[in-house]
């Protein structure tokens, strides 16, 4: 057990997002546009920072997410569990049960909850779990099966927070699974590694195989920082793999992110050069996402 111990040196504290969205210039957002992946966090006591975190994020408040949806012309959002809060998912499921029919969630919790706590998180909205290899506070890839088997009896998906350098080992256990899955970030890929890298090829055959994957987190694999021009060609190779299994998140807060704070407008601008072709990318961030997420049905 990890104690909380004052000589245990603090993780870093990140900043917060630009106070003040924007829409994107080059394009109009679609009518029924997703955000598939952002956080909400507490702050403690009332919402408790693990201890083996990674960073000390600021708090990230429900309003300001649904504000910066606004901004940006973004009609649905999905939460994801953030890691700071491990299991504790309650501010999540809290900010679903308030936005029904905009919100749906992705949750991190321990394999043997009863029935009618995983009844309780899917009538909230919760629609995948989370796996993190990457950052404190996550879970790991040890119980996958285990995981896949618990996603698949409540028709929910799976979402890994991964290095794409480390999927070759795990590519044949992936592609078996019984569940969709989906990978944050495209696998938070250093693009100096170059489009012939193991772990990149490992990504795109998978995506063209059937999995999903997050254009999303320019300014976590960017070698040259701001615009991110050079992430272009992964993603659009990504997208040329699969079209239909593309969506796409802001990332907000852009937790664990020290250099330059972007606005979310400016990453919805990239898309523009991720996907070029209007319609695609009317795709990716509309009925792609729609499809995954649940956005749309009936009773949602």
């Amino acid at each position: 057990m990890v104690e909380m111990n004052s000589a245990i040196e603090p993780a870093p504290a990140c900043p917060g997002p630009d106070p003040h969205p924007h829409r994107p210039t080059r394009f109009v957002v679609p009518q029924g546009a997703v955000d598939t992946h952002a956080h909400v966090i507490g702050q403690p006591p009332a919402h408790p920072f693990v201890s083996d975190r990674s960073y000390t994020p600021g708090p990230a408040t429900p309003e300001s997410y649904l504000a910066m949806l606004d901004a940006t012309g973004m009609t649905y959002g999905v939460l994801v569990q953030v890691s700071v809060h491990g299991m504790d998912n309650s501010l999540m499921v809290e900010t679903l049960r308030a936005n029904r029919e905009r919100l749906r969630g992705i949750a991190v919790i321990p394999l043997g909850l009863p029935d009618r706590e995983l009844a309780a998180l899917k009538e909230a909205g919760v629609v995948g779990l989370r796996l993190n290899i990457l950052y404190g506070g996550g879970i790991g890839f040890d119980r996958l099966d285990d995981y896949a088997a618990l996603a698949r009896e409540l028709g929910w998906h799976l979402q890994f927070l991964i290095d794409a350098r480390d999927l070759p080992p795990l590519g044949p256990k992936l592609a078996r699974l019984p569940v969709p899955f989906v990978v944050d970030h495209w696998g938070h890929f250093p693009v100096s590694r170059g489009i012939a890298d193991h772990g990149f090829r490992t990504l795109l055959s998978l995506v063209r195989d059937g999995a999903w994957v997050k254009l999303s987190g320019a300014y976590r694999n960017t070698v040259e920082g701001p615009p991110y021009a050079d992430t272009i060609p992964f993603a659009r190779m990504l997208h040329e793999a699969a079209p239909e299994r593309c969506v796409w998140g802001s990332d907000w807060p852009h937790v664990a992110h020290w250099q330059h704070m972007m606005n979310v407008g400016d990453l919805l601008d990239l898309l523009a050069d991720w996907v070029p072709d209007p319609a695609g990318r009317d795709r990716v961030l509309t009925e792609n996402a729609h499809r995954l997420y649940g956005f749309g049905q009936q009773g949602s």
